[in-house]
């Protein structure tokens, strides 16, 4: 008798292992006297293995060099880690096990996978391009494909969008109250969050919209744990609205649910390609910092993140990585470990 999956013999065959089993003892000598000179002719087997036998151990050893090849890169990827800006802790850390879209074969060409689960924070003033206001759709598909390719080698990859590019509401007109401004950025989020799905899902990739207002028309209301559940199943999660507050930011946001759902980096892309000591565009002689610590970043007022975001970060061991979201494969390279933009981590 034989499960699902079991090789379906003759009744022939069946009679014929039947009497081999009840002369055990003469197919011992057999397979003696057949190992110390006898050999089959071709189209002929031994009596004591049958064809259907050798077809279920080949498709054995099929199975078995594929699990090893698994196994080999799952730990080549866990020996891959960005020390010291390393989070330790946290769900799947230090794992590449590839995406069903990607067939189950990480990527060729790409570096072993460092983080396995990030925080995508984007900038909304990046995603208008050149176009001064909304967002420019060649940006926005550059993007989703960076962020389809984190997906096909196994990141799990939440995204906060700001809204810049829409309104600010530290620069709202006077008359406007700072709280009613903050709420009009978070609708701008949550309309930039909504493009970002729609991108995403125009390319494959299973996405969900959380927002930390209820709007159920559009989005689901922010759960954590519905959150991590999205995670695991291999969607990508938009968060919108930021934290739901006036009076914080998106980076904010970004930071805090960062912490909430365990990533191990936090990458912010934006328009420039790094942290420097002045603006760049103001001044050709400005310095580029490839790493900096978050207590630098606040004692020096660097433009990093807000003073609330970089504290969370700082003491959820979370490293911030500022790059450029505009120069292709920057979000990528970054998620794989390269030493793109400037790290900003524990240190001296």
């Amino acid at each position: 008798s034989g499960g699902a999956g079991a090789p379906v013999r003759s009744s022939h065959s069946v009679a014929r292992h039947a009497h081999l089993h009840a002369h055990a003892g003469q197919a011992a000598d057999l397979d003696s006297s057949s190992s110390s000179g006898s050999s089959s002719s071709s189209g002929t087997t031994s009596s004591n293995s049958l064809p259907e036998e050798r077809v279920v151990t080949a498709a054995e050893q099929e199975v078995a060099k594929a699990q090893n090849g698994h196994a080999a890169l799952h730990h080549g990827a866990q020996d891959a880690v960005l020390a010291p800006c390393y989070r330790t802790g946290g769900a799947g850390v230090g794992t590449a096990e590839p995406s069903p879209s990607s067939g189950g074969v990480q990527a060729p060409g790409l570096p072993s996978l460092k983080y396995k689960t990030i925080m995508l924070k984007l900038s909304g003033e990046a995603l208008q391009g050149s176009l001064g206001f909304g967002v420019d759709a060649s940006v926005l598909r550059s993007v989703a494909g960076e962020v389809r390719a984190l997906v096909d080698v196994g990141v799990r990859v939440s995204i906060v969008v700001g809204g810049g590019n829409y309104f600010r509401g530290a620069n709202a007109w006077d008359g406007l109250e700072r709280a009613s401004a903050d709420y009009v950025g978070m609708l701008a989020t949550v309309m930039n969050a909504l493009q970002m799905q729609g991108a995403l899902e125009s390319i494959g990739v299973d996405t969900r919209v959380q927002t930390a207002i209820e709007m159920r028309e559009v989005a689901e209301p922010y759960i954590r744990r519905r959150a991590v559940a999205h995670l695991d199943a291999g969607r990508v999660v938009i968060f919108g609205a930021g934290t739901g507050n006036p009076f914080f930011t998106t980076d904010t946001a970004a930071a805090l649910r960062a912490a909430e759902i365990n990533a191990n980096v936090l990458i912010k892309a934006t328009k420039v390609d790094g942290v420097y000591d002045s603006d760049p565009v103001k001044n050709p002689h400005a310095k580029k910092y490839d790493r900096l610590s978050y207590r630098q970043c606040t004692l020096e007022s660097l433009a990093v993140m807000d003073e609330t975001a970089i504290t969370l970060c700082k003491e959820n061991g979370i490293p911030v990585i500022v790059l450029n979201m505009l120069e292709p494969r920057m979000i990528l390279r970054a998620a794989l470990g390269e030493d793109v933009g400037t790290v900003v981590c524990e240190g001296d």
